[in-house]
């Protein structure tokens, strides 16, 4: 078969002429041959597969600069590459969906401080912070109020102060009003107020040092937990005795398992684990996840740095919650456990239950 007029090329590769000239210009499909006296452009039939290949990549919605990168690689690193990509996209996807629930559920509701005919509930807290065995200082910071539950992990030279400061800052929703109306912009502001607060911390020391923190934290409407989340400090629930992961970790280990290029087992004993791909400091993806759960009486919540995830299997942490009725006694029992398990870093545990509110 001879060379291919830009018209049959186009029909055969089912992309338009139009295209083809752009992905020409663009250095992404040079035509086999282009005519000196007509200017049109001739492809070779070899050339369809590389056509079609593109034509499903920008299906897919992925830009041209990365689909000329994946048409340069051999077919098992590009298979690779559209994994991370599709991956990208998923989390995306996911991220919006969060964003869309919360707004659906907000505004769903005349007050989601108290929704009509819901029985009065509180939270009964503890929080606790421990050096570990290992570490000379501890960086990380645990609060728990009658509205806020935070837990913030430094990391760099002022790492501690930087954590305390990014919980500092939320403070004042303690004793503020909750203005129904307005409670996706209040969550905006307080991390913008978080953000701002660790910058300072940093702003004394080098850039070089790498201050910053993770930031989780609950807070606390009357009928609900809005979660606010950047980091790889975690939050569990656990309900009807079934324990669940509700935060997702923002590291660079858990995106490569959530790309297919690593496994969970892989995961827990990689060099790079802790290696952060958002926090709160200079130069960071300060993204937060924000999420809102509806509260059930006899819910417990344990918001945890990763000195307790890393080391304490999740069946030794729900026995804990199960098993110690005690916000105060489980929060120490669960540290007891990490720094059995040797206390390689530091541990911050926040437990709070959901319970009818006594009148």
């Amino acid at each position: 078969m001879g060379l291919l007029t830009i018209g049959a090329f186009a029909k055969a590769s089912r992309l338009s002429p139009k295209a083809l000239r752009l992905y020409d210009e663009l250095g992404l499909l040079t035509p086999a041959r282009v005519d000196p006296v007509t200017g049109y452009r001739l492809y070779a039939p070899e050339q369809l597969e590389q056509a079609r290949l593109v034509a499903w990549l920008r299906r897919l919605g992925m830009p041209l600069a990365r689909i000329q990168h994946v048409c340069s690689l051999d077919a098992g690193p590009a298979g690779q590459e559209v994994r991370a990509f599709w991956a990208q996209v998923e989390a995306d996807t996911a991220a919006r969906r969060d964003l869309a629930t919360f707004l659906i559920d907000h505004l769903s509701r005349k007050d989601p401080t108290m929704p009509p005919n819901a029985k009065s509930l509180a939270i009964r807290y503890a929080a606790l912070s421990d050096t570990g065995l290992v570490r000379e200082s501890n960086q990380d910071t645990a609060y728990a109020g009658p509205r806020l539950l935070a837990v913030a992990d430094g990391c760099g030279s002022r790492g501690g102060p930087a954590g305390a400061a990014a919980i500092g800052a939320l403070k004042h929703l303690e004793t503020g009003s909750l203005p129904a109306g307005n409670l996706l912009n209040v969550l905006e502001d307080v991390v913008e107020q978080a953000r701002q607060a660790v910058h300072n911390v940093a702003g004394s020391g080098s850039p070089a040092e790498g201050t910053g923190t993770t930031l989780t934290a609950m807070l606390w409407t009357g009928s609900q937990l809005v979660l606010v989340h950047i980091g790889d400090s975690r939050v569990y629930l656990l309900r009807e005795g079934e324990l669940f992961q509700i935060t997702h970790d923002h590291t660079l280990v858990q995106s490569m398992v959530d790309e297919g290029r690593l496994s969970p087992e892989e995961a827990a004993s990689h060099p790079q684990r802790s290696l952060l791909v958002r926090a709160l400091g200079q130069g960071a993806d300060t993204t937060p996840d924000m999420r809102l759960h509806d509260a059930q009486r006899d819910d417990r919540y344990l918001l945890c740095s990763d000195g307790l995830s890393t080391v304490v299997p999740t069946q030794g942490i729900r026995q804990v919650l199960t098993g110690i009725g005690e916000p105060e006694q489980a929060v120490r029992e669960l540290i007891a456990l990490a720094n059995a398990s040797g206390g390689p870093d530091n541990i911050s545990c926040v437990v709070a239950d959901v319970v009818e509110q006594q009148r």
